[in-house]
């Protein structure tokens, strides 16, 4: 049996360490859990987009998506746009455009309008749907989610572009 006063010191160090070493744990695996994930610029501007693409010579990826309902387009999102192996692909070769046709996020109705006239203009019928297109306008390919994550995905993408 411990002395009362060491009993004591203890009990005190030990309600000190505690939290610390429980701050340090959370932490240590929140970073490590976002350390593959990569922020991507997102235009919501095709238009935009085919200009960048013509003067740097890359392939528009356009993802039409439900992105706080679509549970395939959040998939698609969490397992490849937001990996480091994709983001390292899409710097490289691709404009991002991502269209939206959220339920519960606001926009205006230019932005609905605009979001319709082009899920309309590419014959979307689902979602993901991603459409890759050239430097010119032209389309290349429709695809969507698959399954096997960010490199898979890149090789996929890749093999309609080069």
């Amino acid at each position: 049996m411990f002395h009362p006063k060491a009993s004591n010191l203890l009990e005190k160090k030990l309600k000190k360490i505690l939290p610390l070493s429980f701050l340090f744990l959370l932490f240590f695996f929140t970073s490590g859990c976002s350390q593959n994930k990569e922020d991507l610029k997102w235009t919501g501007n095709l238009e935009d987009a085919m200009k960048i693409a013509k003067a740097e010579n890359k392939t528009v990826l356009v993802n039409f998506t439900g992105s706080d309902w679509c549970q395939w387009c959040k998939r698609l999102s969490g397992e490849v746009f937001t990996q480091k192996e994709f983001a390292q692909f899409a710097k490289e070769k691709l404009v991002l455009v991502k269209v939206d046709f959220p339920r519960t996020i606001e926009q205006s109705p230019a932005l609905v309008n605009y979001n319709r006239n082009l899920a309309q203009k590419y014959g979307v019928q689902g979602f993901p749907t991603i459409v890759l297109l050239d430097k010119n306008g032209s389309v290349l390919t429709y695809t969507g989610y698959r399954e096997g994550g960010a490199q898979s995905y890149v090789e996929h993408i890749r093999s309609f572009i080069m």
